[in-house]
């Protein structure tokens, strides 16, 4: 590589009289470097990289009740390190977010001012006092709590199960060829619901003791009874939960009409269920529970539904110690640095690591440190793939998991289909530097083609954990009120960009496969793709902010896939990512897309969107384009000393509403975008609008 490629031509500037020189911009070579030394010292040393997912305090609340109900104390200095993550996160307005940037949310607060009372804080001091007037200010005040935080309340003896939207355990009963079978449902929703359906089912009740009524009064200003959504009395018996008078943002799908039919009837029957029936109900879904808990090493699919899982242990074997086994499992889950402890809803090795070896490999040299820390980074993955199926998959009704990747490093065995993909493309990528003994094998090749294969839906697109099991109709009956699109699986631009990019890698000769399966299975991709972008020429993401990250995912996986530079689907997408290109040279995507289905700018740049934005056009456009030439200026500009940049804003979804930040996005999709750009000037051959 030489040294003396010319960076981007600098935009003029009028001179200012008497003003300090600015700094000269570093070059795109200089910019690269330092990012691949801050990406290479963020490696960790078993190989991977990984960043924390960051959501909300909501399950730090739920960890913190779960641990004082199953009596597992928590010692002061670990008491401490969780109140300081409730400081450094709380509202302006004296309560907690559903995600970094919301406004006050009450299902967040209410869990948190219950936790911090568990955790010994004083009513009187600041961050209890001040979440109670808050929650006290709100229209219809705690009552307003979405349907999930009043279960939680029922749990703890805060609410009254009659009017907590209902949960029939009795569901998992019916055939699996019922269009309303639980295992029809998004795998996280059956997980949370199985071991919910439970909890509800025998109605548990964990007592807190004399802090139950300082709590009732401190919530409701009632210390003897807790309040009912419906009112007090019997007319407020059968009412609704109140979801369509939830503060801020944290009710996004209230109850349609025929989830309130629904709701009608399960309550006429919890007036009498038929005990017999309800005690197989309950059984199966301690099985199913239970089976999760083994399956996962006691991880759960996630934090969200192993907690409830400790509960279910808790109150089906009662001083077995299977609850504190699976309790102290739940550590896998757990951050902690100067912000405190707090419990992250999923944990990333692979995905970062994946994207990270991509980012290294942009500028097509990798010798030296960035040589080396790829062959720790391929030895990892390799290491991450699911090798073993899960036994007794029917329990729960799971899909083969065989050959998979988990987003995490593979500890509790749910692999995701645009991980798989990412990975053995990344592992497919390297190889060309590696020493064939450290390939990964033809063998586990298959395995993870023919997993992605299994992911395919009929209309072309690719599910996340499994393929689509439930009609879309489903989703009116989704019971969360604060989430929208987590009843059924779907067929998503990212997952099948990625499927499309990891196939199109594929060697000859996979053992196992067929070519003309493959081949299928990339032109219902394809097509899926193209009838997926909207008129403005962009895509829409399940996963991410929003339409540039979801633009980028399918522009990558159709150029993967063969189509040219000129097709008139990529060209729209070139056009639409230079329109919506920001004043400064960068891009700046604000999340509210995610939930208003549309783009939304953002008020300032990002150096996630802008990177995200530049990979794209560069699939497409010449490397001297000046959309281009301006984006790579702008991430020059503003990259610090150190290699970062400064990302202000969320960058990550889930659920259509959940909002997240994933912490390493900001080091390896930039450093990819300056490496894609260089190794184009470098090579001189003008990229891919040429060909």
């Amino acid at each position: 590589m030489t040294e003396n490629v010319k960076p981007p031509s600098a935009a003029p500037h009028a001179a200012v009289p008497h003003a300090a020189p600015a700094p000269p911009l570093p070059t795109p070579r200089t910019a690269h470097r330092r990012a691949t030394d801050r990406l290479l010292a963020q490696q960790r040393p078993d190989g991977c990289w990984e960043g924390e997912m960051v959501w909300n305090t909501m399950i730090l609340s739920q960890y913190v009740i779960v641990a004082h109900i199953v009596g597992r104390p928590t010692d002061p200095r670990e008491r401490e390190a969780m109140v300081q993550h409730y400081r450094t996160t709380v509202t302006a307005d004296g309560g907690w977010g559903l995600h970094p940037e919301s406004a006050t949310s009450m299902y967040c607060t209410v869990l948190a001012h219950v936790a911090l009372r568990l955790l010994g804080e004083d009513p009187d001091g600041e961050l209890c006092r001040r979440a109670v007037s808050w929650m006290r200010a709100q229209p219809g005040g705690v009552p307003s709590v979405p349907g999930w935080g009043k279960f939680w309340l029922a749990l703890v003896g805060l609410y009254d199960y009659r009017d907590v939207a209902p949960a029939p355990p009795e569901i998992f009963l019916l055939p699996r060829r019922a269009p309303v079978h639980p295992d029809r449902l998004y795998c996280h929703t059956r997980a949370i619901y199985q071991a919910m359906a439970y909890l509800y089912g025998c109605r548990y009740r964990a007592g807190l003791g004399p802090l139950g009524g300082e709590l009732r009064a401190e919530l409701f200003g009632e210390p003897d009874a807790p309040p009912r959504a419906g009112g007090s009395g019997p007319s407020g018996h059968g009412a609704l939960p109140r979801g369509r008078r939830a503060s801020g943002p944290d009710v996004h799908v209230p109850p349609g009409r025929l989830l309130r039919a629904v709701y009608a009837l399960a309550r006429g029957y919890e007036r009498r269920p038929a005990r017999r029936v309800r005690d197989r109900a309950l059984e199966r879904c301690r099985l199913r529970v239970v089976h999760e808990q083994r399956v996962t090493a006691g991880l759960g699919i996630s934090p969200v539904s192993a907690l409830l899982n400790v509960l279910v242990l808790h109150h089906s074997r009662p001083g077995s110690g299977a609850a504190d086994e699976a309790l102290a499992a739940l550590a896998y889950w757990r951050w902690e640095d100067h912000d405190g402890i707090r419990y992250a809803g999923a944990r990333s090795h692979t995905w970062d690591t994946a994207f990270a070896v991509e980012a290294l490999l942009a500028d097509g040299t990798a010798t030296g440190a960035t040589g080396r820390a790829l062959d720790r980074a391929t030895a990892f993955l390799r290491g991450a793939q699911v090798s073993r199926e899960v036994p007794d998959p029917a329990v729960t009704g799971r899909s083969p998991a065989l050959g998979g990747w988990c987003f995490s490093e593979g500890g509790h065995r749910w692999p995701v289909s645009d991980c798989t993909a990412e990975a053995v493309a990344a592992l497919l990528h390297v190889r060309g530097r590696l020493p064939r003994e450290a390939w990964i094998t033809p063998g586990r090749v298959g395995e993870a083609a023919l997993f992605l294969l299994d992911r395919q839906n009929r209309d072309g697109g690719f599910g996340t954990y499994e393929r689509r099991r439930g009609p879309r109709w489903l989703e009116a009956l989704n019971p969360a009120e604060m989430f929208s699109d987590c009843v059924v699986e779907g067929s998503y631009v990212e997952c099948t960009g990625s499927a499309l990019v990891a196939l199109a890698s594929l060697p000859p000769g996979v053992p196992g496969l067929s070519p003309a399966a493959v081949a299928r299975a990339r032109k219902r991709a394809v097509a899926f793709l193209l009838r997926g972008q909207d008129g403005d020429g962009s895509w829409p993401a399940a996963w991410g902010v929003n339409r540039i990250y979801g633009t980028w995912f399918a522009v990558r996986g159709l150029r993967a896939a063969g189509l040219p530079a000129a097709h008139p689907a990529l060209r729209r997408a070139a056009d639409w990512l230079r329109a919506v290109q920001r004043a400064d040279g960068g891009w700046g995507e604000h999340h509210r897309g995610c939930t208003e289905n549309r783009y939304v700018e953002h008020r300032v740049s990002q150096p996630v969107s802008t990177a995200w934005a530049l990979l794209a056009l560069m699939e497409v456009a010449r490397q001297d384009d000046p959309a281009v030439e301006a984006g790579v200026r702008w991430l020059c500009a503003r990259q610090e000393p150190d290699g970062t940049w400064v990302s202000s804003s969320v960058n990550g979804v889930f659920f259509g509403t959940a909002m997240l930040d994933y912490r390493l996005y900001v080091s390896y999709f930039p450093a990819w975008a300056l490496g894609r750009w260089l190794r184009a000037a470098d090579a001189g051959s003008g990229g891919p609008g040429s060909q």
